[in-house]
């Protein structure tokens, strides 16, 4: 690989004129107007590299003398700018001593003064100790060409050496790069030789990461190496060794490993041991695959409990019907009732953040239901807990990132009979998250789509679920839109999951210049309604945003009371939340105030409890 500059030697419309002036009248071509000898210029100007032809400066590097050009080097460098130009006490020197490595510094001449660099040509250290320099004198564009090379060539060999470099110069992408990389490969990374060459600073980024995911006893061993390799320049052990979990490790490798190497006190030993038995939740670590399913055979995951076990983490989302192609379990009733429901044992730790679970969805039922999650089979914590409302189809479910093991789904209610059918599922660690507030999401995008699940339950149209395809465009007087009439009935969309919505918008059928009245009403269980939008004693037409105060909806109810045409109301679009480009920003604020009264409302029962 080549890291080459951006700076091109370009001729001047009068000299090309100049050149040219014995041919321009008979050649009057394009081809003549430009002239582009950027190679050439760079060839000739790389035969000046420590050369003596016209040097007025000489570089001490390494009892090596390498000549140089003052107005060469400034104009390509800010920081030598400054060096010979700016008043320093080198300003007048014709030999100035450097500190740098010398054969870092000629590669830096060479590209200073043509522009390329060979780094596939280059040892690995000697390309570190150019990245130095690089960061050193301002070469920006040099030192990101050299970054994503490095990126490129991570191996178990430089990886190490490739962080130190990377914090050291604040390379944030880079060192991100490293970590991925060394979280993947945590077992072998530990054992290899240049894992004690590691900065202090290096490990303990290391060894705070979740991510990083080995048996704690093998962290352990290597950091405990590590301490021996450094005991010349780590003054405080204690510092690194705390950042060692040892909580995670078992009765009999705290005692008969830590306690017997002497590298912890015993009272810490007593805290870790104290720790590992009594607390609720240890600081698990897992591996990190971001935005890959890990419920899948690759990542050797299997169903252990359920019925038709094999259908949940195929991958088929489309193959299945009312006699194959998903797992099930009963739904238990009564008040004693503890269904075991559906059980998924991921290959190993995983840190995860988000499922999704495709729910039967061949009718119209909907399903109630819980997700627990666990790091063994006996201990369980709830992370989604929709008991209370009816969903459907597919399900994304975000919570806080964590060590997971173990995923169990648990069906309370389904309205057709008492079993739970769950087709897909699927888990993994993303960035692209969606804010939860009390266990319930606070999307800033339209979720009243086909895509994330949401259906037309009432209303009449020729095609189904057009009133939520996204199409504000292709309707007229006999398709496009749904309706219902007026007196009888209702527009009724059922959201795929709870949401917290807090605006909404409609297209009323605009093709003429005829009004509506209506009112909208939301409901999370079809009983109870509460209005949001009262318009019973206006007249609306075409596009139509509401806001009002967050509520969680899983139903929508859209009630025609008047047309001045006919006795039909008709919509062509519905979106929630609303996307007008106006509301958005509103809209997007309605999460960070939920999240602050749900905080809020934390903190009350906390204060309650230690009051108690």
């Amino acid at each position: 690989m080549a890291a080459s500059g951006q700076h091109q030697q370009s001729s001047s419309s009068g000299t090309a004129s100049c050149n040219n002036s014995s041919t321009s009248s008979s050649h009057n071509s394009t081809d003549t107007q430009e002239i582009s000898l950027t190679a050439r210029f760079s060839e000739q100007m790389a035969q000046l590299c420590m050369a003596d032809n016209y040097s007025d400066v000489t570089f001490l590097v390494e009892d090596e003398r390498l000549p140089a050009h003052r107005v060469i080097l400034a104009a390509r460098s800010d920081y030598f700018r400054a060096l010979l130009y700016g008043g320093l006490s080198e300003t007048n020197l014709n030999e100035i001593t450097l500190r740098a490595p010398l054969v870092a510094f000629k590669a830096l001449l060479r590209y200073i003064y043509s522009g390329k660099m060979s780094l596939s040509e280059m040892k690995e250290e000697n390309i570190l100790d150019t990245l130095g320099l690089a960061n050193q004198y301002g070469f920006a564009d040099l030192e990101m060409a050299i970054s994503d090379y490095l990126h490129d060539v991570l191996s178990l060999d430089n990886v190490c050496a490739i962080l130190d470099a990377a914090r050291l110069f604040r390379l944030d992408e880079l060192t991100t790069v490293c970590h991925s990389f060394m979280d993947r490969n945590a077992p072998d990374i530990l054992k290899h030789e240049t894992f004690h060459t590691l900065s202090l600073d290096s490990l303990t980024s290391l060894l705070q990461r979740d991510s990083f995911f080995a048996p704690e006893v093998q962290i352990f061993a290597a950091v405990y190496d590590w301490c021996r390799c450094n005991t010349d320049t780590v003054q405080n052990v204690d510092s690194v060794v705390a950042k060692v979990r040892f909580s995670l490790m078992s009765l009999e490798e705290l005692l008969h490993i830590v306690r017997l190497s002497g590298i912890l006190d015993p009272d810490r030993l007593l805290d870790a041991i104290t720790e590992k038995i009594s607390s609720q939740r240890l600081p698990h670590r897992g591996a990190l695959f971001p935005e890959e399913n890990v419920a899948s055979a690759k990542f050797n995951s299997r169903t252990i409990l359920g019925e038709q076990r094999s259908a949940l983490l195929d991958g088929d989302t489309l193959s299945y019907d009312l006699e194959q192609g998903y797992t099930r379990a009963a739904i238990s009733t009564g008040a004693n009732s503890d269904s075991m429901g559906i059980v998924v044992e991921l290959g190993k730790m995983f840190i995860i953040n988000h499922i999704k679970v495709l729910l039967w969805d061949r009718d119209t039922r909907s399903y109630s239901y819980y997700v627990e999650v666990s790091v063994n089979p006996n201990s369980w914590e709830r992370v989604v807990d929709h008991t209370k409302y009816y969903c459907r189809s597919w399900q994304f479910l975000y919570f806080p990132a964590r060590a997971v093991r173990y995923i169990r789904l648990v069906g309370t209610h389904n309205t057709v009979n008492q079993v739970f059918h769950v087709v897909a599922l699927e888990a993994m660690f993303t960035e692209s998250t969606i804010p939860v507030v009390g266990g319930v999401l606070a999307p800033s995008c339209n979720v009243a789509t086909v895509e994330r699940s949401a259906t037309v339950v009432e209303g009449v149209s020729r095609t189904r679920n057009v009133l939520l395809n996204g199409d504000v465009k292709n309707y007229d007087w006999d398709a496009g839109y749904t309706c219902h009439q007026i007196g009888t009935g209702a527009i009724l969309i059922q959201l795929g999951q709870p949401y917290w919505i807090s605006s909404l918008r409609l297209l009323l059928w605009d093709c003429d210049n005829r009004s509506y009245s209506f009112f909208i009403e939301v409901s999370t269980n079809l009983k109870d309604w509460e209005t949001v939008v009262d318009k019973r004693a206006d007249h609306l037409k075409s596009w139509q945003s509401f806001t009002f105060l967050p509520k969680v909806v899983v139903y929508i109810r859209i009630v025609g009371t008047h047309n001045t045409a006919n006795e039909m109301f008709h919509c062509v679009h519905f979106e929630c939340p609303s996307q007008d480009p106006a509301l958005l920003k509103s809209g997007q604020e309605v999460a960070v105030v939920l999240k602050e009264r749900d905080s809020k409302a934390q903190d009350d029962q906390q204060h309650t409890s230690s009051s108690d």
